[in-house]
């Protein structure tokens, strides 16, 4: 999720988890039937909405999913990353990890304001981004996962936390170790929530020191990948992160790693001769144990510090404050 502009087949038991279903804070709660009776088809309206985008651009499955992870791995899930800019605001949009590259606010935009026509003031932006990359994930032909909602929304954001907590496609293994376990991720879930790089793409600037300088790449790879990445200029040019199934949420990622085929430096890190090379091997050879792992970690991180009971607040537009 590095730094794509982000953005398979599994049918899994309808119960991945069966934990989690109510989860105690101190100020509140969240629950799986949270909007049981304020917004009963909360979830209908916004896995509708998310089914047509997809469906119209498969990158969005992608865009929405890392809108998520954004989110959460600053300051909590909490919807900070869809505050826009003000004169008095400074907001994550324009963060080093988001500036040009962060994408499907329009689609969160109609979520919103479908949701204030069947419910004015009760779904929050931040239960919006967290129902929107499951449903993109399922859209795409990934597994499913049991959410509990009842997270509201900050009223401040971060722009320094955004710079400093999102992990850089630049970053080697330990680095990447650190920065999932910081937030309380052990390596595995950091290995497994890597796999989201099966869909979406990213932009030359971010792989283009990897094609060009890199020595653990599969030659042809990096030659048909600089077709479309001069070594300078093109900046904004997209490859897809994995080139296989660009748009099926599957476990080709882990494949391609072996291959030598990663795009980012950071994928390849997985699978450079490091403590991680075992679990891209298993995930490679063994589909639904990827997508269990993948769904038990997007849980985990969907409940990452959320507000809830009367801290922050439920936004009518998920631009700006009320």
């Amino acid at each position: 999720m590095a730094s794509s502009s982000s953005s398979y087949m599994y049918i899994l038991p309808t119960c991945i988890l069966c934990f989690c279903v109510f989860i105690e804070t101190t100020s509140g709660q969240l629950s799986a039937n949270f909007y049981g009776s304020s917004c009963s088809n909360f979830s209908s309206i916004i896995s509708s909405a998310v089914n047509s985008a997809v469906s119209n651009e498969a990158r969005m499955g992608a865009s929405l999913l890392r809108l998520h992870f954004h989110d959460c791995f600053v300051n909590g899930c909490d919807a900070s990353v869809l505050l826009d800019d003000t004169a008095n605001f400074t907001g994550e949009k324009t963060a080093g990890p988001n500036n040009n590259s962060l994408r499907g606010f329009d689609v969160i935009d109609t979520i919103k304001s479908q949701l204030e026509s069947s419910c004015p003031g009760v779904v929050s932006c931040a239960d919006i981004l967290a129902t929107a990359a499951r449903d993109s994930v399922v859209a795409l032909g990934g597994p499913s996962w049991n959410l509990v909602f009842g997270r509201r929304d900050s009223t401040t954001a971060s722009l320094s936390a955004a710079n400093s907590n999102i992990p850089a496609p630049t970053l080697n293994l330990s680095g990447l170790i650190s920065s999932f376990s910081n937030q309380g991720f052990t390596t595995n879930e950091m290995v497994a929530l890597s796999g989201s790089h099966t869909i979406g793409q990213a932009r030359c600037t971010v792989f283009r020191a990897r094609i060009y300088n890199e020595n653990n790449i599969n030659s042809s790879f990096a030659t048909s990948v600089r077709a479309n990445c001069p070594s300078s200029g093109g900046d904004n040019n997209l490859s897809p992160l994995d080139v296989v199934s660009p748009t099926s949420f599957d476990n080709a990622y882990f494949n391609n790693l072996l291959n030598q085929n990663g795009l980012l430096h950071s994928d390849q890190e997985l699978f450079n001769n490091g403590s991680t090379d075992a679990q891209v091997r298993t995930y490679s050879s063994n589909a639904a144990t990827f997508s269990t792992d993948f769904a038990n970690a997007m849980v985990k991180m969907s409940n990452l510090n959320p507000l809830t009971g009367s801290s922050g607040e439920v936004r009518t537009n998920c631009r700006r404050t009320n």
